[in-house]
């Protein structure tokens, strides 16, 4: 039998006539359900990734992309180590820090944060903290001026404003004659930070590298080395050489490290939620099922005839795997189209729709992501798109079988 019958019977089918306007309806809908699913899929999965595009820029924006450190916590030769590190390749930047726990104290607030001790003319190469200044500037912080500047939450928790003085406590300790005493000293806020992550604007509060390294009493030595690399992703291979290029002197680590937990969480959660809103798209897909058992059932007469003419079993089957892959075709571009406009255009339509109904989905002052962002990957788009039109050509094969298994005698007997 020549191939193009089998096309042509089956796309025959899918053209409703007078009395089987119903079966074409139930194909309309099993084609919707394909399109939204489909869509659906695209859209949630592309609003994940730019949701995990914007924190991972968040975070990355206060932590390096690799960090060199002392083996017990000092690097002493450091501006040696800096120097070597210049020309390196892929690495863009570099900047000593020290680092610590401390407790800051304001009037009758107390919290424990990390201070870090950093260059002003250094941390921009390495961070994006000078871009997200409230208040002030990092050029405020000046060595032996004993100046802090605060994260916004940490800052609103203290009560405290540009200029005004907190003491930071040291856990390192003193010997007195009133006995031991932890180490303090009173600094005076000249900037606050906002970066949009708690972790930071909480917990965290920046002096000069010089003031840090006299309460800490490190003298001329740092924690270590922060570095900026033209490629994040290729921090593990950079960290990796320069582990071994720099021997057991030094510990190196890289941001996929220090964040692993939260990078996989979500991830994991990506992953979950594909399959989730995959199992949308399979109800819809196997919807074709229900579509063209109607359609073998009204078609019997037809299919017993085209068999009497010496249509064979395999034949038979294409005509309703045809029919089924026309009904996935058509869904799946139908939802790959839609899903890819939504996903481009939601930083628009979601204001539209706040505005419309007068709501707010991402309150400001709740979430420190206000906006929806959205990420579209065409790597998620051509996977969805293939597994979309997979099951819908699976769903086809039961109908299909039993398609050809009609029995022209048995049906054409009453004919």
């Amino acid at each position: 039998m020549f191939k193009p019958l089998i096309l042509y019977i089956g796309l025959r089918y899918t053209r409703a006539k007078r009395r089987t306007q119903f079966i074409s309806f139930i194909t309309l809908t099993s084609i919707l359900g394909i399109a939204l699913g489909v869509t659906a899929l695209i859209t949630v999965l592309s609003v994940m990734n730019g949701f995990e595009a914007e924190l991972r820029q968040r975070i990355l924006g206060m932590t390096s992309h690799t960090t060199i450190s002392g083996r017990y916590g000092q690097l002493n030769n450091w501006r040696q180590l800096e120097e070597r590190l210049q020309g390196y390749p892929h690495v863009e930047g570099s900047a000593p820090f020290v680092r610590g726990q401390v407790m800051v104290n304001a009037d009758r607030q107390v919290s424990g944060t990390l201070l870090r001790g950093v260059l002003p003319d250094h941390e921009p190469g390495v961070s994006e903290v000078a871009d997200n200044m409230k208040f002030g500037s990092l050029d405020d912080l000046q060595p032996g001026k004993f100046g802090i500047i605060l994260g916004a939450e940490l800052a609103n928790f203290l009560g405290v404003m540009v200029g005004d003085r907190v003491t930071v406590i040291s856990p390192q300790i003193n010997s007195t004659p009133a006995g031991i005493l932890p180490r303090l000293r009173r600094f005076t806020v000249v900037g606050i930070f906002q970066v949009g992550m708690y972790e930071y604007d909480r917990n965290m509060a920046l002096t000069h590298i010089d003031d840090a390294a006299k309460l800490f009493r490190m003298g001329d030595s740092v924690t270590g080395l922060r570095l900026k690399l033209d490629d994040l992703f290729n921090a593990p291979q950079i960290s990796r050489q320069l582990a071994n290029e720099l021997y057991r002197d030094y510990r190196v680590s890289d941001w996929t490290k220090a964040h692993s937990n939260f990078f996989r969480a979500i991830k994991t959660e990506k992953r979950v939620m594909f399959i989730i809103l995959l199992l949308i798209v399979a109800v819809a897909a196997f919807n074709i099922v229900s579509t063209l058992v109607m359609v073998v059932t009204d078609k019997r007469g037809d299919i017993a005839i085209l068999k009497t003419q010496g249509l064979t079993n395999a034949s038979v089957m294409g005509i309703f795997i045809v029919l089924g892959g026309v009904i996935g075709v058509f869904g799946t571009l139908l939802g790959t189209l839609g899903g890819v406009l939504l996903a481009l255009n939601v930083e628009t339509i979601v204001p539209a729709i706040e505005s419309f109904f007068g709501v707010q989905f991402m309150a400001a002052d709740v979430y420190y992501i206000s906006e929806v962002p959205s990420k579209l990957n065409w790597s998620d788009v051509y996977v969805i798109a293939s597994m979309a039109f997979i099951l819908s050509l699976l769903a086809t094969l039961y109908p299909a079988w039993q398609a050809s298994r009609v029995n022209p005698a048995e049906v054409l007997r009453y004919e």
